[in-house]
Order: structure tokens, then C-alpha cells, then sequence
């Protein structure tokens, strides 16, 4: 390493580092080490003092390691690793750490979990939590998740994203309602959504009409998969993402409204934080999501 030499550096306080960088945050590695907030605190800043470094940049919420981290970090993960292993050969083995995924509601469970569910007898464990993007990318920088299925490329340092899926946009609606609108018209059926601000619906009446969507929601359901429900039983119209409402396509419960050459389509990322050095469970999450990613 290109730092100054640290004499005395136990592995107590490697230990407890490198929680830190992986986690995100002093809160996170406390928990994942059985320690409290300020012990692991306490132990980051005795390591800086030692090696006369700055390790982590200390942000509102949770931690950016520093290219110095970053380098240590690449050290002693391994051999920290292995002597971890090697001091619990004999004693009963501990569950791994769960791996704490975010996303949209409906990504997670139509698409998500199945491609895991084979690994889970693997021994993966998995937290999952769902919400709005810009709340999870800032769970994600906090330190909360490890990884974050994310509807917009996050913007900044501290997170890096690679893209995952594309979903395509289309204007459905059953078919009572199908049969008696026209492009014309369309603004005379209610218009069902998962957020007041219509942020999908927008999007796609500005893409392929050309024009500024001005309509109130009728319903507001905040998870894709009610509005589709609401939809199928005639509540009105909506824009859903194709995968999420194919088999109604197909079976006749929804009917597309238009048929652009070319209909608005968004990439979906996977979101995690920069520097990070993931544990084997989240790079294996890593690897199955982007290698299902895609065929969706």
C-alpha cells in the first residue's frame, strides 16, 4: 500500500473496519459485529489515528470509504476471511448475514424472488424491503441495503449502478372500455395510477402523444399490481410495464389502447454503493439478478 505503515494494528480493529466499508455504515457494522454504535466508532477513529489516515468520509447518513480504505479493504478481506473460517472450524455454524435487497413491490415479487428462491436452500438469507426509489437509493448510501433494485440511474459518487431490465410501457384497459374509446377520447376514462403525480402516465402521454397529461387520477394505488387488479375489473385506464400485465394481454382481460412504433421504454438498475466489498451472498444476489435480468 502506498499509505504510511501502522505498527500495532490488532485485528480487532481490522475486524471492525472492514464491517464498516462493507456495511456503509458504523450503525450496520455494529450490528453485524454484536458491538455497540460507539465502540465501532471509537475503533475507526483509533485505526485512523494509528495509520494517520482518513478512512471514511462521514456523510448525514452512513460512510464513503476513502481510496485508502478502499486499498486496505483489499488487503485484508481475504485473509480476514480465511482466518475467520479457519477459528470456526468445530464451533457450531452461524446463519450468514442476510442480504438486504430494495426495490419496487412488483419487481421483487414477480421476478425477484422467484429467480432466488432455488438459492435460499442454499442457505441465502434475504431481507427485503419495498418503496419509492429515491428513499431506497437513500437507504442504499445510509448503509440500510446492499443492493437496490432502482427506476432511475442513481446520480452522485458514493452509489454505482449497472442496468438490469427494460421495461416497456403500454396504455391498457379492459375491454369495456377498450371498445368505446379512441385516442381522442382516452381522457374521458378514469385514469388509475399508483402515485398522484401520475409519473408513468406522463411519461408516456409526453412519448408518444406529444403532449402534457393534465387528468387527476381516479385511483391511486401505490403498487403496480393493485392498479392492474383495478384495471382488469374495469376501474378505467393506466400505463403498466408489458411484463406485469402480459398474460392479460394475451388472455384477453386487457386490451392495449395504441400500439406506437415506438413506445416509451425505461431501464431498471441495480443499485450499490461504491467502494463496498460485498459479501459472498450479495455478490451472488448480484449475479443472479443480472444474469435473469436479461430475459425480462
Amino acid at each position: 500500500m502506498s499509505h504510511k505503515p501502522a505498527d500495532g494494528l490488532d485485528l480487532a480493529l481490522l475486524r471492525t473496519f472492514l464491517a464498516v466499508h462493507r456495511s456503509g455504515s458504523f450503525t450496520s457494522a455494529a450490528r453485524v459485529l454484536g458491538l455497540s454504535q460507539p465502540t465501532v466508532t471509537s475503533q475507526v477513529r483509533l485505526l485512523e489515528q494509528r495509520m494517520e489516515r482518513q478512512l471514511f468520509e462521514r456523510l448525514p447518513r452512513g460512510v464513503r470509504p476513502t481510496s485508502v480504505a478502499d486499498e486496505l479493504a483489499a488487503e485484508v478481506a481475504r485473509p480476514l476471511d480465511d482466518l475467520a473460517a479457519v477459528l470456526d472450524r468445530g464451533r457450531p455454524t452461524a446463519p450468514p448475514e442476510p442480504v438486504h435487497l430494495a426495490g419496487p413491490a412488483e419487481v421483487l415479487c414477480l421476478r425477484v424472488l422467484p429467480a432466488l428462491a432455488p438459492h435460499v436452500a442454499e442457505g441465502l438469507r434475504l431481507r427485503i424491503t419495498t418503496g419509492l426509489t429515491d428513499d431506497l437509493l437513500e437507504g442504499l448510501r445510509a448503509g440500510r441495503f446492499d443492493l437496490v433494485i432502482s427506476t432511475l440511474r442513481p446520480r452522485g459518487r458514493t452509489l454505482t449502478a449497472v442496468p438490469l431490465m427494460d421495461e416497456e410501457f403500454v396504455l391498457v384497459a379492459a375491454p369495456a372500455w377498450a371498445s368505446r374509446l379512441t385516442e381522442e377520447t382516452l381522457g374521458d376514462a378514469p385514469l388509475v395510477t399508483y402515485a398522484e403525480d401520475l409519473p408513468i402516465a406522463r411519461r408516456y402521454w409526453r412519448h408518444v402523444f406529444g403532449v402534457r397529461l393534465t387528468t387527476q387520477a381516479a385511483v391511486v394505488m401505490p403498487d403496480l399490481r393493485g392498479v392492474l387488479s383495478a384495471v382488469v375489473a374495469g376501474a378505467g385506464v393506466t400505463v403498466l410495464p408489458r411484463y406485469l400485465c402480459a398474460d392479460e394481454l394475451a388472455s384477453g382481460a386487457l386490451v392495449p389502447l395504441v400500439a406506437p412504433e415506438d413506445p416509451p421504454i425505461n431501464t431498471a438498475y441495480l443499485a450499490q454503493r461504491a467502494g463496498a466489498t460485498p459479501s459472498r451472498h450479495v455478490t451472488l444476489v448480484r449475479e443472479v439478478l443480472l444474469r435473469e435480468g436479461l430475459n425480462w
